[in-house]
């Protein structure tokens, strides 16, 4: 019994370790002929490190991240808002990590690699479409050269992203991913930590807003970390832009001049912009809900299933989840396609509320209320809203998100130790 899985990202690693983890086969195919470390930071919330430590991979997510202390949000003046501790510092079980996506992405292929032996990624084909033939499920693929090949398995998976193919197929009139006008900037820079040194700050407003916390441990002989930054403008949606290279080289007079005020006495947001190696230009898109995901003996998971706009710090974590609950799917129904209808019947409402918050009251929606209420300018906060408002506030997100303290603490495990497909 094969899974195939379109698509070699953190989705679609991470359903393959969950797959192995359970006894099932895996094949993962990549269109990239050389999987490397690309990318910025990500925040891993505690809900996603449960998962990756029961996939036995909690000493390497130490060595690579950072274990978030505290989340911060601030107004463009730089002045307090709201701070909260993350991770274990909030009472969680497990901690909140800050690490670089492309050392994530390597430590997932990695241990793949190792467990399930080097023929599980195939890598330079690209996903093209799909059909269910009897119990087998049919991947149609292509390579650089024009070359195509089909591959069959007992399920197929597309974690091909948010231009996904798979999803292109059970949603043909869907047409592009969705942008409503916000571009954002990233980059990182060598620099002295902000704050207790590990922590993830907010500041500004959602026209614009400037994202940043440490991606690496503090080197003890220069006192400098590598710090993640995201700077986000809001642009009228139609408003010309490149909407769809998501690698672009930035210019720095796209954005910069926006933040000259951005200067702080625990953080200057122009020296740490300047101080970037290289800047990168992501048009912030999304995708509209579907009405399913599910095709037979074909699903979806990760940005392919429901792609949003990342402020929630759950996009990557999200994806880890699926990859858990789909296998905890398999183990109840085996791999069928009731366990891909079992897996979308809890996974679809659920990260429909999720695309749908993050659009309008995401956790940072907070910060447009002060900037209408005072113009991001106060003595005290709770001159402008009270400490209740902003607690119910957050804590609504984090139970919309799955990952509310309690409940996450409480819950059993997704896949139990030792459980097996069949046994």
């Amino acid at each position: 019994m094969t899974i195939l899985i379109a698509g070699g990202g953190i989705a679609g690693l991470a359903v393959a370790l969950t797959c192995h983890q359970i006894g099932l086969k895996v094949r993962v195919f990549e269109s990239v002929r050389e999987i490397r470390p690309l990318g910025v930071g990500i925040n891993l919330q505690p809900s996603a490190v449960r998962e990756l430590y029961d996939l036995g991979l909690g000493d390497d997510l130490e060595e690579i991240g950072v274990r978030t202390r505290d989340y911060g949000m601030y107004s463009k003046k730089g002045l307090e808002i709201w701070t909260e501790p993350r991770g274990l510092w909030a009472g969680y079980r497990w901690p909140q990590y800050s690490v670089h996506r492309g050392l994530l992405h390597m430590l997932l292929y990695g241990a793949l690699i190792d467990r399930a032996g080097p023929d599980s990624v195939v890598t330079g084909w690209t996903a093209t479409g799909f059909e269910n033939d009897g119990d087998e499920a049919v991947l149609h693929l292509v390579n650089a050269s024009g070359e195509t090949r089909t591959e069959r398995g007992a399920i197929l998976i597309g974690a091909d992203g948010i231009h996904s193919a798979l999803r292109a197929q059970i949603a043909p009139n869907e047409g592009p991913p969705i942008w409503a006008g916000a571009v954002l900037w990233r980059g990182t820079t060598r620099a002295k930590p902000f704050k207790t040194g590990a922590s993830m700050v907010m500041v500004g407003h959602s026209r614009c807003r400037f994202v940043s916390y440490p991606i690496s441990k503090i080197d003890p002989d220069t006192g400098l970390a590598t710090i993640n930054w995201i700077a986000n403008l809001s642009l009228p949606p139609d408003a010309h832009w490149n909407k769809e290279d998501w690698n672009r080289r930035a210019n720095l007079d796209d954005f910069l001049p926006c933040y000259t005020d951005f200067v702080f006495p625990w953080l200057n947001v122009p020296e740490l912009v300047l101080a970037a190696k290289e800047v990168f230009e992501y048009p912030m898109v999304d995708r509209d809900p579907l009405e399913r995901w599910t095709f037979g003996r074909v699903s979806l998971t990760g940005d392919a299933a429901h792609a949003a706009y990342p402020v929630g710090s759950n996009g990557a974590g999200q994806a880890i989840v699926d990859a858990r609950k789909l296998g905890r799917a398999f183990l109840d129904h085996g791999a069928t396609p009731d366990a891909l209808q079992a897996y979308e019947a809890e996974m679809r409402p659920a990260t429909t509320k999720v695309v749908l918050t993050n659009r309008s009251a995401g956790p940072d929606a907070i910060l447009d209320v002060i900037e209408e209420r005072c113009g991001g300018d106060f003595e005290e906060i709770e001159d402008v809203i009270s400490r209740e408002e902003l607690a119910d506030h957050a804590n609504r997100y984090k139970a919309i998100a799955g990952f509310a303290i309690d409940a996450l603490n409480e819950a059993p495990p997704i896949i139990p130790p030792g459980a097996q497909v069949g046994a």
